[in-house]
């Protein structure tokens, strides 16, 4: 007797991801809470600036989007604060600026942008995974200021915010999955948002390839999967 053919596997497509940055839509917890509470305290900060510091997926661009919105805040990444953007930069009283440990270039200008800011009685809020100290900076005026600046961390989830990250994460890709294996991916993952996002992204491919819902065993290969990576690429 012949065997039935095999199912097709189904192609994965980097389609755009439903990621709400609303405020109703940012998980508070232990780990997060004095960040948000001041990021909220806006327009009342101790200075025209503030650094957001937190690992990468963290939620620090979340934050920052729920700041802009209110304040009317224009986002750049560092990589844009270059002295002939400053004038340009500064004109809107608000300012947004992102990966400033990975994508600064112009030292000076981010200085002189600090100033003008000031100056001009606006706002400036900076994410960034590390401290300043960890960002190569060499302009030491700079670099006093950045550390003097008020600062809010966002530190690792606790168990309860992982859970409700994970729950969003599925949420946002239109993923079901019952409470159980909710369960059994935080016991098991790695305790951070980056990881949460790797781990629902792995997730949302498998179930897509296999035609199938997110199971307990879709879950495990998942995990299994995302372990023997990072194994490799700690190899390398």
């Amino acid at each position: 007797m012949a065997e039935p053919p095999a199912r097709p596997r189904q192609l994965a497509f980097d389609l755009p991801v439903d990621s709400r940055y609303g405020v109703e839509d940012f998980l508070v917890g232990p780990s997060n809470e004095a960040a948000y509470g001041l990021v909220e305290a806006w327009p009342a900060w101790p200075d025209a600036w503030l650094r957001l510091v937190g690992p990468e997926g963290a939620g620090k661009t979340h934050l920052a989007a729920i700041w802009a919105k209110v304040a009317h805040a224009w986002t750049v990444p560092a990589a844009e604060v270059v002295e002939g953007n400053v004038p340009h930069l500064v004109s809107g009283g608000a300012l947004v600026v992102e990966d400033c440990d990975r994508g600064l270039r112009d030292e000076a200008a981010l200085f002189h942008l600090m100033n003008a800011i000031k100056a001009r009685g606006g706002h400036l809020l900076l994410t960034a995974r590390e401290a300043p100290d960890l960002w190569g900076l060499r302009v030491p005026d700079l670099l006093s200021r950045l550390r003097l600046a008020p600062h809010a961390t966002i530190d690792p989830p606790d168990d309860a915010l992982l859970r409700a990250v994970l729950v969003k994460l599925f949420i946002d890709r239109q993923l079901i999955v019952d409470t159980g294996t909710i369960e059994m991916l935080a016991l098991r993952m790695e305790r951070s948002f980056a990881a949460a996002r790797a781990l629902v992204d792995a997730l949302d491919r498998l179930s897509l390839e296999r035609g199938r819902r997110v199971t307990r065993a879709l879950a495990s290969e998942a995990l299994a999967g995302l372990s023997v990576q990072a194994g490799l690429s700690a190899e390398e």
